[in-house]
């Protein structure tokens, strides 16, 4: 046994023990989350979608420049293993060279690896320039990050130095397969180097390499680089679909004595894979609106103090002392982070690694609310009128019909049965009560109307769909309302529904299931698009009109609809559609979601403001919407920037209603 092998085995002994120990932790510490994780199927699906993203670097690629330098680093290393491999081997036992494939594969062999060696380093200087240079804001500064970098611009340097110095000491048969290294094997070589000098140059610089990638396989576990394991499961085992909706509790059994999440080891093993994949791009906090005005919330730091805490808590987790594990809300992760959470999914959407941010908040506050009673003064009231009014504001529910008077539309009671039915309309609480919302279900009804289409609504025996409360933290009211609801809706029959409200329309089509209520639910965007495509509506008018959209977030980023409330614009003649700098699943929310309607702004400036102004640059004479709540954050934004009167905020149905 040599030297070289001898000590290799010591080193690489060593640091693989502890690297798998390391490891070992983290998988306990995963194993022993007490929360309950989805349940994961459509296994061919996740096959394709870690293939694309994570082999293909589909995701990461969203941000263009650091996407492209990010895919040379990650492709490089796999090639570049190979040939560690190789080079460990060899240590090892010097005839096990992958030489034995002949000549001309192991010198392409070669010349990827110097390809790719050089391919990393060009990714690593664009990384260092962008993190030291650029400094964009949403990265921020970590020291494991530079250390990453310096760790990997270190193996990059230590190849090409221990490849230039074995060609200068050794002159392979496939030394010019080495077309970087050879070039710098020239330039040492005119200092004179015996071939012995090259060769000890040689062996220090292999053992530097393969040090510095032993103390990689040390440092990763607990460094953010961690995402380099995780991240290719947590993709596999990611949300496929777009929509999704909260996870419900079951309040009849017994046996659950904790609702929601006060410490870290409440959490799912799918949680902590989350944790554990972020790789601190701060993607996430770049899209966010609470960040981007000002707000405690950074979809980043949550991730990373969430991990910080589980660290903190790992051996009361392992012991299974629960008991002594600390609050989830702490010094970092404090109740105004929590509460600042419009539950927009911007960060969802950005994120490289498919993480899930909201299911985190909305845990965290179902605790705060249901177990502590914990939630912002001027919510309580808004839980008060949906348990007594069945609407967040303080009105009688026999005044839910009203906003009807005149318009000779038949209730569920009148009509008897759906069957008769082409729809229902599912009014909203916005729509109901509130004047300004009441002209938008108004046009939409006219719309109706002229298509021919039978429809009728629940009226007084609708309720609020609840998802407010499900979204603040009152999950049992939540199930109370929709209960209440799902029994109506089904008495009735009902198999089709249509509404104006993104909130309705995500909360009816991908949450009442869990409640037994299983509908064809469609926004009013989609159906009135369906509609124009029909022939059914013909709008004639013409507008001469710029107008630019704003996308709601429960119907964009929670449902993926996007095109549909275009379509409806672009169809009325002389309608210039013009973008805000931010939309489409970029567009910035308009403040209200995630019962932030019923919360006042205590930080920062408002995101309603900040959307209003993005609309004015657009020299737009009407911002179209399709969500009550967006109508009502924008007109007041636009309020408050002195354009009311010279800015229009209009419903898509209310727009093509006066064009048809």
């Amino acid at each position: 046994m040599t030297w070289q092998t001898f000590a290799f085995l010591i080193v690489a002994g060593s640091a693989l023990t502890i690297s798998g120990k390391r490891f070992a932790l983290l998988y306990r510490l995963l194993k022993a989350q007490t929360g309950k994780a989805p349940q994961f199927k459509d296994f061919g699906k996740r096959f394709q979608t870690a293939l694309v993203n994570v082999l293909g670097q589909k995701a990461v690629l969203k941000d263009r420049w650091i996407g492209m330098a990010h895919t040379a680093i990650f492709w490089g290393f796999l090639i570049i293993s190979i040939g560690t491999v190789e080079q460990f081997l060899m240590t090892l036992y010097s005839g096990a060279s992958f030489e034995f494939i002949g000549e001309g594969p192991y010198s392409l062999f070669i010349f990827c690896q110097d390809f790719f060696t050089a391919l990393v380093l060009l990714g690593v200087l664009f990384a260092a320039y962008r993190r030291f240079i650029l400094k964009p804001k949403h990265l921020g500064q970590s020291q494991d990050a530079n250390n990453v970098l310096m760790f990997t611009g270190g193996l990059m340097v230590s190849i090409f130095m221990m490849n230039a110095f074995h060609v200068l000491g050794s002159h392979p048969s496939y030394e010019n397969a080495f077309f970087i290294s050879k070039n710098l094997a020239s330039i040492f070589g005119s200092f004179g180097f015996s071939d012995e000098t090259a060769h000890n140059l040689f062996t220090v610089f292999k053992w530097i390499h393969m040090s510095l990638v032993l103390g990689f396989a040390v440092y990763i576990p607990g460094s953010k680089h961690l995402h380099i394991v995780a991240a290719g499961p947590n993709t596999f085992l990611r949300k496929l679909d777009r929509e999704k909706g909260m996870t419900p509790i079951n309040f009849e059994d017994e046996t659950v004595t904790q609702y929601g999440v006060a410490n870290v080891s409440q959490m799912s093993w799918k949680d902590a894979l989350d944790l554990y994949s972020c790789t601190e791009c701060g993607r996430c906090q770049s899209l966010c609106p609470a960040w981007n005005t000002e707000k405690p919330l950074s979809p980043k730091n949550l991730i990373v103090d969430i991990k910080k805490n589980l660290h903190q808590n790992k051996e009361a987790i392992l012991a299974g002392k629960t008991e002594e594990v600390t609050h989830i809300i702490d010094d970092h992760v404090t109740e105004d982070v929590i509460w600042a959470c419009t539950s927009c999914r911007a960060c969802e959407i950005a994120c490289p690694v498919f993480i899930e941010h909201t299911d985190k908040i909305y845990d965290i506050r179902r605790n705060l609310v249901m177990m502590e009673s914990r939630f912002p003064a001027e919510v309580q009231s808004v839980f008060k009128n949906m348990e007594t009014n069945g609407t967040p504001w303080a009105f009688s529910p026999s005044e839910r019909a009203n906003w009807a008077d005149g318009l000779n539309i038949k209730t569920m009671a009148e009509v008897g049965s759906a069957s008769d039915l082409d729809v229902l309309l599912w009014v909203g609480c916005a729509g109901a009560y509130d004047d300004r919302n009441k002209s938008v279900v108004k046009s939409f009804v006219s719309l109706l109307n002229k298509a021919s289409i039978k429809f009728a609504i629940l009226g007084t025996e609708e309720t609020c769909t609840g998802d407010a409360a499900r979204r603040i933290g009152n999950e049992y009211l939540f199930q109370t309302l929709a209960k209440t609801n799902v029994e109506t809706l089904n008495r009735y029959a009902v198999k089709k529904i249509v509404t104006a409200c993104p909130h309705c329309f995500n909360t009816l089509k991908n949450e009442y299931k869990d409640m037994g209520g299983e509908y064809e639910v469609f926004h009013h965007s989609q159906f009135i698009a369906h509609l124009i495509s029909e022939g059914k509506l013909k709008p004639q008018k013409e507008m001469n009109e710029t107008i630019t959209f704003h996308d709601s977030c429960y119907l964009g980023r929670w449902n993926n609809v996007y095109e549909q409330p275009r379509s409806v614009l672009t169809s009325i003649p002389k309608v210039n559609l013009v973008e805000m700098r931010q939309n489409h699943d970029q567009g910035l929310c308009c403040g209200a979601g995630g019962g932030r309607m019923w919360m006042e702004e205590h930080h920062g400036s408002r995101i309603n403001v900040t959307r209003s102004e993005q609309a004015i640059e657009t020299k737009a004479s009407t911002v179209a919407t399709s969500c009550p709540f967006c109508i009502t954050m924008i007109s007041d934004g636009m309020k408050t920037k002195d354009m009311a009167d010279k800015i229009q905020v209009k419903d898509i149905a209310e727009i093509l209603d006066s064009a048809t």
